[in-house]
């Protein structure tokens, strides 16, 4: 089986090559990095090394709280941190943390081979949520290097489960040192097919989120955006084209609105679309540099790397996905204790089952829903703050995640 999965590598790889070739820019910056990763790790000097993997930007934020806590507890060691895609290298290639940050090279034998040697004095590696790159894994066991990953999710329809991936649930049972999981059901179902070494810790994006919550500063642009205005505020994240149609038409309704909207992709196709949807409305880029309010409906968030702090102006949070593959974090959000919209498809993120069974956050699939949920947040006192004080309950009782991966750690 391992020979058919390095096969499946080689085809990737092969795939990876094909879309440069045709000009993909992730691609491009894929074989970029493919060819570089030396460089980085000669930065490494001969103090331990703890290396960190996250497959993006989404999971790098998961594995902060870890890896930022793992070194105020381990100082003297050094962080080597690894990407697979460029959503994650491109934006954190910087971060202060780390001595060394690199894409992950292919998991093809003689590229790990060299990767891993080239790694002294490697004292521990730690992989995030659902990244498993087995020819990696066989060779950090041959090295005997603790090996983990935590915030991981399993289902029963993962092909870990079915009568051909049985070769691939051996690996987690003898290549990993501990599985941290997310839920209940992840635990039994390790523990059904014979994997005793995992505990159920949580999910670490709980306890991210929280520390930007507790580190969110304010913004005089947005500040400025909302001077005066004594209605209502709608933050919505990480829209897609389908969210900001649905949006567009609830500006109709009668509400004291103000929307901020940050959408996924930031290209200037996009951000021209959503003006037209938005004719009331500023760029954040051009409201930055007036010293005067705009008096504008609509602020249109046009860079990245804001979007988490902003919720703390919300009333209410519109969380863009659910048109298309899923959501983008609630958890952002649900933090400051703001009550979450979104659309129909959340069924894979558990967070979102939670916070509507609690009364925090409610799915819509169409115009009338949607008013439907979020008028008695605009309107009601009452139901709004039961459902912001279901969203701060549901917070604190997951909080402690990397305490508990840590303190197995240590122990």
């Amino acid at each position: 089986m391992r020979l058919f999965y390095t096969i499946g590598i080689w085809f990737y790889c092969f795939g990876v090559h094909v879309a440069a070739f045709f000009g993909h820019r992730n691609a491009r910056l894929m074989l970029r990095g493919w060819h570089h990763w030396g460089e980085e790790l000669r930065k490494l000097d001969g103090r331990p090394v703890v290396w960190f993997h996250a497959a993006s930007l989404g999971e790098f934020e998961q594995a902060r709280p870890v890896l930022e806590s793992y070194i105020g507890k381990h100082p003297e060691q050094q962080v080597l941190l690894t990407f697979f895609s460029p959503s994650g290298y491109e934006v954190r290639k910087n971060y202060p943390m780390a001595q060394a940050v690199c894409y992950l090279p292919p998991d093809l034998p003689l590229t790990v081979r060299c990767f891993t040697k080239r790694i002294k004095n490697l004292q521990a590696v730690f992989f995030v949520k659902y990244d498993f790159w087995f020819n990696y894994l066989a060779a950090l066991k041959r090295r005997g290097t603790p090996t983990y990953i935590f915030s991981a999710i399993f289902r029963p329809d993962q092909y870990f489960f079915k009568p051909w991936g049985r070769w691939f649930l051996r690996q987690l049972k003898h290549c990993y040192t501990h599985l941290f999981v997310q839920n209940e059901e992840s635990l039994r179902l390790l523990r059904e097919h014979g994997v005793e070494h995992c505990t159920l810790a949580g999910d670490t994006r709980f306890d991210r989120a929280h520390q930007i919550a507790l580190a969110a500063e304010g913004n005089d642009t947005v500040e400025r955006f909302l001077d005066g205005h004594n209605g209502k505020v709608l933050v919505c994240g990480s829209t897609w084209p389908p969210d900001e149609e649905l949006l567009a038409r609830l500006q109709v309704t009668d509400y004291r609105l103000r929307i901020i909207l940050a959408p996924h992709v930031i290209s200037e196709e996009h951000l021209q679309q959503i003006e037209k949807h938005f004719p009331d409305s500023v760029r954040y880029s051009r409201l930055s540099g007036d010293p005067e309010p705009s008096g504008k409906q609509t602020l249109i968030i046009d860079n990245i790397g804001m979007l988490s702090k902003l919720y703390r102006y919300a009333d209410v949070a519109y969380i863009g996905g659910g048109f298309g593959v899923g959501i983008h974090n609630i958890l952002e959000a649900v933090t400051f204790g703001k009550p979450v919209l979104f659309g129909p498809n959340y069924g894979k993120f558990q967070e979102a089952k939670d916070i509507i069974a609690r009364g925090g956050g409610w799915s819509h699939s169409c115009q009338d829903e949607l008013i439907a949920h979020i008028t008695p947040l605009l309107t009601d006192t009452d139901a709004y703050r039961k459902a912001s004080q279901a969203c701060t309950d549901y917070m604190n009782a997951n909080l402690g995640s990397t305490d508990k991966i840590l303190n197995t750690i240590e122990d």
